[in-house]
């Protein structure tokens, strides 16, 4: 028997035995994973630089610190979030009552991503515990120092037959998929959202799949130039732009290009001094292939900030540019990295028509103090989530269920979502004699 069944079907024998239903054992769980975080805080940080270089406080703040955040508002809420829920009956009916009971599917697979490889892994895991599931991790080979620790970590925390990690590269994420699984949670890119899409047909396993896509940022001419420069130069540089939610391209209205390239050179300064190629704690990217991949984007258009690269190092500096075109290959998938291309215009709708012909993103970001302007992006253009005068931190809200639409994927968790995403609401009726 291979390895990836015998896990599935000693975890689904565990789930038939009913504990993890119970909600003080899921209470428990969620503690214990919490407690094992804080205890391994300083290996998860030393993984994330020996992967990706990222700094101690970037690695706490965009990924520690979020985890606790949601292992925090779990255990504050579940015990209202497992009640079954009472809603009115049809006047048909007149003498019983309906309610909806969440229940967990059972054993759920969930596929973590490179980039924020910790956060990925633990932030749905929470949402399969809390609504009661058994869980197989697969964390991405990419970054096997905090592939390495997850494992420790879990092995530490949990039973296998409970919750589990499976190590390994491609061949390890088919022989799981080729499993059945009661629900996948899946973290990538859009083509490998398909396979695992595909993969789950044959069982006819609900997913949810967290992709990606070219998310725009729109500065318009009222903007507040200094602050759109300061969160737009965060959320585009962060982790070298290794974010699926970065701003992947920019709308700049012409009246306040000029001013606005300037606000931002001045920021990349002000965050990552004069000389970003000098800074040791700037994110790497994460290999030689996505570093080449990156680097023949450098040759499009004109280069008016940045453009600098050292392939040993696997560091791109933060980089502007501009006389782009629509069809540029820049423009054809997501970066997933430290390039921007940047566009002007001098009416919107032309530029909203194009986003609207694309693929529908994951995230849009709209700088602007016209309401009416900013109704009209929200009614016109769809996508996944996003921020008026901000970016990325509509993901960090427990209140906003954060997912794509789309190419951009579909599902969606975050907060109670992460409870819901991983639950089968069964629908009773209760009828009197």
């Amino acid at each position: 028997m291979n390895q990836a069944k015998q896990l599935v079907d000693t975890q689904r024998m565990f789930f038939y035995k009913g504990q993890t239903k119970e909600v003080e054992y899921r209470i428990q769980a969620l503690q214990n994973l919490r407690q094992g975080i804080v205890k391994y805080q300083q290996r998860i940080l030393d993984a994330l630089r020996a992967d990706l270089n990222k700094s101690e406080a970037e690695g706490y703040g965009s990924e520690i610190r979020i985890v606790l955040g949601e292992l925090d508002h779990a255990l504050e809420h579940l015990r209202e979030w497992v009640a079954p829920r009472t809603v009115p009956t049809s006047s048909v009916i007149t003498d019983a009552v309906s309610a909806i009971y969440p229940e967990p599917y059972g054993v759920a697979l969930i596929i973590a991503p490179w980039n924020y490889p910790f956060q990925l892994a633990m932030g749905p895991l929470i949402g399969a515990i809390a609504a009661g599931n058994c869980a197989v991790i697969k964390p991405s080979e990419l970054t096997p120092a905090t592939s390495r620790l997850i494992y420790d970590l879990i092995q530490e925390v949990y039973p296998e037959e409970y919750i589990a990690v499976m190590e390994g590269e491609v061949e390890t994420s088919t022989a799981l998929l080729n499993e059945k699984f009661d629900y996948i949670f899946f973290t990538g890119s859009t083509g490998v959202g398909r396979i695992v899409m595909k993969a789950a047909a044959e069982h006819l396993t609900p997913v949810t799949l967290e992709l990606g896509g070219k998310s725009p940022a729109i500065v318009h001419h009222d903007a507040e130039l200094q602050l759109a420069a300061q969160r737009l130069v965060r959320g585009k540089f962060l982790n070298a732009g290794q974010t699926c939610v970065a701003p992947d391209y920019l709308l700049v209205h012409e009246q306040v290009y000029d001013q606005f390239m300037e606000q931002i050179r001045a920021e990349v300064q002000d965050k990552f001094g004069d000389d970003v190629m000098q800074n040791a704690d700037f994110p790497h990217i994460v290999n030689t292939r996505n570093f080449d991949r990156l680097s023949a984007f450098l040759a499009n258009g004109k280069t008016v900030m940045g453009g600098r690269s050292n392939r040993d190092q696997l560091m791109i500096e933060p980089t502007v540019l501009t006389d782009i075109a629509w069809d540029s290959p820049v423009m054809q998938e997501e970066i997933f990295g430290p390039i921007l291309p940047v566009f002007t215009y001098s009416d919107l709708n032309p530029m909203l028509d194009e986003i609207v012909r694309r693929p529908k993103p994951l995230a849009l970001y709209l700088f602007t103090k016209d309401e009416a302007l900013q109704e009209q992006v929200l009614d016109q253009v769809s996508f996944g989530g996003g921020c008026i005068n901000e970016t990325l931190s509509h993901m960090t809200s427990h209140y906003l269920p954060f997912g794509g639409v789309g190419e951009s994927g579909m599902g969606s968790y975050h907060g109670q979502q992460s409870f819901e995403a991983f639950s089968h609401h069964k629908s009773v009726l209760k009828r009197s004699k």
